[in-house]
């Protein structure tokens, strides 16, 4: 089992200090949450992770630009992969995404997730003047792009949101053919899109029981296109998940856990290595 650390849940001022500690204690990868901006209105919104639809923030709520800052931790690391968890690609035009990204890949040699979703806030998309109800198939598209700007020499598009011709993209990846596109979401459309476009699938927070049905759904449909789940990168934040629970998703098919190891941040690196000591990761 690979575990994640989700660096979103503690203080972006020790954000940094911790990859730094994950690198060196042999967790896989570390995960920043990602917005391009919040607004006073967001409670015309549901949140898919909140029982009562409430956002799980305030407006006022630091962001960054996740691929810049997961580029400095990159500097300071060397093995542990560098995840966005997750980054509304379609928010952006797929060529200032697949540069971010791009960048990001070249400066971590090759250590970029890119765990992609289509967004919830729909006061984010009026802000920048796109239409929320789109957010899916522009999505859909601009992974498309992006897969072809990595892999090919020059590529001509035209397709509904996004049109273009004899664009050259380089540096390629380091990663081959392309850093790990990773879907979010948790319903239909959302595994779907996990299924058709990408190399993986990310959660919402679940537990054994309530991950076990979307996890089965996964791979009935990735069965269903002809895709081994052995080589997909089927992830499930699980903050609650015991030692003893790790070995029962890792027989469910999960390849990654998204973890909590710490809940304070200025204790966070100790916490860090307690929970390693406690799950066997070093």
């Amino acid at each position: 089992m690979r575990f994640g650390v989700n660096l979103g849940l503690l203080h972006p001022a020790v954000w940094s200090d911790v990859a730094v500690a994950a690198d060196e204690l042999g967790y896989e990868s570390v995960w920043i949450p990602e917005h391009l901006v919040f607004t006073t209105d967001m409670a015309d919104s549901a949140y898919p992770g909140a029982a009562d639809g409430a956002p799980p923030v305030p407006p006022d709520t630091p962001l960054f630009d996740a691929p810049a800052f997961l580029a400095a931790i990159a500097a300071r690391t060397h093995r542990i992969k560098l995840g966005t968890y997750v980054y509304l690609f379609g928010l952006r035009h797929p060529l200032v995404a697949a540069r971010a990204f791009g960048t990001l890949d070249w400066i971590s040699g090759g250590r970029a997730l890119v765990g992609v979703g289509a967004g919830w806030l729909a006061a984010e998309w009026r802000a920048v003047e796109l239409d929320f109800a789109d957010r899916g198939k522009r999505l859909d598209e601009a992974i498309e792009v992006a897969k072809r700007l990595w892999t090919e020499p020059v590529v001509n598009h035209h397709g509904r949101f996004y049109s273009f011709d004899n664009v050259v993209f380089a540096p390629k990846p380091v990663a081959q053919p392309h850093p790990p596109l990773l879907a979010g979401g948790e319903g239909a459309v959302s595994l779907r899109r996990a299924v058709r476009l990408c190399d993986g699938w990310i959660s919402m927070p679940h537990t054994l029981a309530s991950a076990t049905p979307q996890v089965e759904a996964l791979h009935q449909q990735l069965e269903s296109a002809g895709r081994d789940p052995a080589g997909f990168q089927t992830t499930v934040s699980a903050f609650e998940a015991t030692p003893e629970e790790v070995p029962r998703f890792a027989a469910l098919g999960v390849h990654r856990l998204i973890v909590r190891p710490a809940t304070r941040s200025r204790d966070a690196v100790r916490q860090l290595t307690e929970f390693a000591d406690r799950y066997g990761i070093r």
